[in-house]
């Protein structure tokens, strides 16, 4: 079974490679993530901004999550993950969808968040909010 993207087109891999591209597995989700301490560390404002928008993000749910009650449609739209179709990256033979978290992640996250975070976005141990500093 050709399995990526190189084997199934016939481009050698060294073509790829010089022009800048992953030679993607057809049959297999890519183990691809932003790390939000790269972005917290980043030199470039705009990077920095996406951290704070991260940041600010968890302590929304983290507030709903407090606060309980949250409805399944809420959860779903709030906390389920989903790949983003744009890019690309979920790309297989039966399309771009990817896998995403999911939505067991999703309750999981609603679920535990308030007991995982507990002084999230209160540190006192650096001088910004980050993942790395709540776990």
């Amino acid at each position: 079974m050709k399995s990526y993207f190189s084997d199934y087109f016939g481009i050698p891999e060294e073509y790829l490679e010089e022009y800048g591209a992953f030679n993607i597995s057809l049959i297999t989700d890519l183990p691809l993530f932003i790390d939000p301490f790269l972005l917290f560390n980043a030199e470039k404002p705009e990077y920095q901004a996406l951290h704070d928008d991260i940041i600010r993000y968890l302590r929304f749910l983290r507030a709903k999550s407090e606060r309980g009650g949250i409805s399944k449609g809420h959860i779903k739209a709030w906390y389920n993950f989903s790949e983003v179709k744009q890019n690309w990256l979920g790309f297989c033979e039966t399309g771009n969808s990817g896998r995403g978290l999911g939505q067991g992640f999703a309750n999981a996250l609603n679920s535990n968040l308030v007991h995982i975070f507990q002084n999230f976005g209160n540190e006192r141990i650096t001088n910004g909010s980050h993942l790395e500093n709540c776990v």
